[in-house]
């Protein structure tokens, strides 16, 4: 167990739409860590410090999520657009001094590196996404399994404010019951790591913003997705695609087939046996597969 972000500065940073919380430490290439949901950059804690000893790791809260600025809902759901969290990213490492960086991404933060990889093939090196496919591909190949299974995409994409008004009313309990995908028992998460989601899951802000990501996901990023497709722009960077063994994406998809048809370069990837949760559940095989790919 590493320290929680141990050499770790923790600091603001403002982009063109509000104020990012980021934590950054260490000295090397510059390396963006872009959390998932319902979560904040906490999650990287048992990777970031050893990340940290042959890279400049920059691990920020999405728009939205954590101690970043969070836009109230609208109605074409712009600002929550991947797009829109990308250029984020670009904005906040071009302000830390990093013209071009790799990325390591989970869940959330993976669609946000997905689209970040597409719109600026000029500044990303290498992509490691955790856990996915692309967003599209989810939606049109959905059926009954995936439906119950992340049944939670077609609700928090439900019109505001309805899930935000249920998950406020009992914030911890929904927290608990959305992060139990699979079994886990009561310590699972890292205290401070916890405490830090937690938090966040009590501002109703963060909530809206979690449900706007999940909108956007149904609306403008499928129109983004297809206008990318069928102008044929796929990840020019060399992409690593990892997933939990224990979770769905390998009972749902073949992942390296899938990703093979949006990126140019090379593939790679394999299963960690973990949940969906990797860099939490089994943090030394997400480094041993990642330090290899970015060195």
């Amino acid at each position: 167990m590493q320290g929680f972000f141990d050499g770790f500065g923790l600091i603001t940073r403002s982009v063109s739409d509000g104020t990012m919380r980021l934590r950054v430490g260490g000295d090397g290439p510059p390396l963006l860590l872009l959390h998932g949901n319902p979560q904040t950059h906490a999650m990287w804690h048992e990777v970031a410090p050893v990340l940290a000893r042959s890279h400049t790791v920059i691990c920020p809260d999405l728009r939205g999520y954590g101690g970043s600025f969070k836009p109230a809902p609208s109605s074409d759901h712009g600002p929550y657009a991947k797009r829109a969290m990308a250029r984020d990213m670009i904005e906040l490492m071009t302000d830390l001094g990093h013209r071009r960086f790799s990325v390591l991404s989970h869940d959330r933060g993976a669609r946000v590196a997905h689209r970040l990889a597409l719109d600026f093939p000029d500044q990303v090196e290498r992509l490691v996404v955790m856990d996915i496919i692309p967003t599209i591909e989810h939606f049109e190949r959905t059926d009954m399994a995936f439906a119950l299974g992340y049944y939670h995409w077609f609700w928090f994409a439900q019109p505001h404010p309805f899930p935000e008004q249920l998950i406020n009313a009992t914030p911890d309990l929904w927290w608990y019951a959305h992060t139990r995908r699979e079994p886990k028992g009561p310590e699972f998460f890292y205290p401070a790591a916890l405490a830090d989601y937690l938090t966040a899951a009590r501002e109703p802000a963060t909530i809206s913003g979690m449900c706007e990501d999940y909108r956007a996901a149904t609306t403008i990023d499928l129109v983004d997705d297809r206008e990318s497709r069928e102008q044929g722009k796929r990840i020019q960077c060399p992409l690593l695609v990892l997933w939990g063994a224990k979770g769905k994406i390998e009972t749902w998809y073949d992942p390296l087939a899938v990703w093979r048809n949006y990126a140019s370069g090379s593939v790679d990837g394999r299963s960690v046996n973990s949940g969906h949760y990797l860099a939490e559940e089994a943090p030394e095989e997400v480094l041993a597969a990642v330090l290899p790919f970015l060195t």
